[in-house]
């Protein structure tokens, strides 16, 4: 747009003071007035004097896709036919006639891996999926640190165990699911990733023995577990986290403190901003009633600040999911 008005103020001033009124460089308004250069037709590039012929090239074909060397490297042909007094051409040259005959790369039998389940979970209360996940917390001395248990209900976000070792031990996960279990009932999933604690023996019967269904998250997929990701997030980023520990203990001692406040004090905006004990022991109907009569007072005193729009409080959660499937592909179960 500001190229074609550059040719008329430059005959009434010139094209420098033209360019520099209007903001256009002078560089590239000379190269706009310049003719396009014409297309360089290029012919097919004449084969080398040297080049194989159409049968060496089948040849050479045949004896890389035989029996004898389907299996091996390039390299290993080119030295095998040549300790044998064979040469046919050049290790270049034969990956040019693999790749022209689109045979390049990797020319054995490669195995297969069927795509793993991605787990599709839901909670409408709690009491049913259960999240866990085991995680490091650094310890008194350089490569020391502590395993740290913690279980999840996913629907409250209550933390209904948690056990500190000094190493990871599956029997002492089974005791603190055990535990768990008899405390808070016995849940209709548990879902882990794939750790070694995860997938033990000892876990595993129990949950069998119960008759808990056991999922897991896919290999390398941390977004299978967000529940236990994102809480142990908010542990590591709380401003009381400390870097360190300085022994067992201290780790324990902050644990008890956190978790005490995590379930009874924090409000989690997951949950409606309610703390996640309320949600989980069913008291948390009754706190967003009074909400709602703290907001309906403080409209009927100042409606005005509320654009008279009477406010309401965050809703209650009805569902916690993980990997929500699409509306799509519920349309389609259905």
């Amino acid at each position: 747009m500001i190229n074609p008005l550059v040719q008329p103020l430059a005959a009434h001033t010139c094209t420098v003071e033209a360019c520099r009124l209007l903001g256009r460089s002078r560089a590239g308004h000379y190269r706009s007035l310049r003719p396009p250069a014409p297309a360089v037709e290029r012919g097919l590039r004449p084969a080398p004097g040297n080049a194989l012929t159409s049968p060496e090239r089948a040849h050479v074909l045949a004896v890389l896709t035989s029996d004898r060397f389907v299996d091996k490297s390039v390299a290993q042909v080119w030295a095998t036919l040549l300790d044998e007094g064979t040469y046919l051409c050049s290790m270049s040259t034969m990956h040019r006639v693999l790749r022209a005959n689109h045979a390049a790369g990797e020319r054995r039998a490669q195995a297969t891996h069927p795509p793993r389940t991605i787990p599709e979970l839901l909670a409408t209360r709690p009491g049913q999926v259960w999240s866990w996940d085991i995680t490091k917390l650094r310890g008194p001395a350089r490569g020391v640190y502590y395993d740290l248990y913690v279980v999840l209900d996913i629907f409250s976000r209550y933390v209904v165990a948690w056990t500190i070792a000094a190493r990871e031990d599956s029997d002492l996960a089974k005791e603190m699911l055990e535990q768990a279990m008899g405390v808070h009932g016995v849940p209709e999933v548990v879902h882990a990733d794939r750790g070694t604690s995860m997938t033990s023996k000892p876990v595993a019967q129990l949950l069998v023995d119960l008759g808990v269904t056991r999922s897991h998250s896919r290999p390398r997929v941390s977004n299978d577990n967000p529940y236990s990701e994102a809480h142990f997030k908010t542990l590591k980023y709380a401003p009381v986290f400390p870097g360190s520990f300085g022994s067992l203990a201290d780790a324990r001692a902050f644990s008890e403190r956190f978790f005490g406040y995590y379930n009874h004090e924090h409000r989690h905006a997951g949950i409606g901003l309610h703390t996640p004990a309320s949600v989980h022991h069913g008291t948390a109907r009754d706190v967003r009633a009074l909400r709602q009569q703290t907001l309906n007072a403080a409209y009927a005193a100042r409606p005005e600040r509320f654009g008279h729009r009477r406010p309401e409080p965050p809703k209650l959660p009805t569902e916690a999911w993980i990997n929500q499937p699409s509306r799509e592909a519920l349309i389609q179960s259905a």
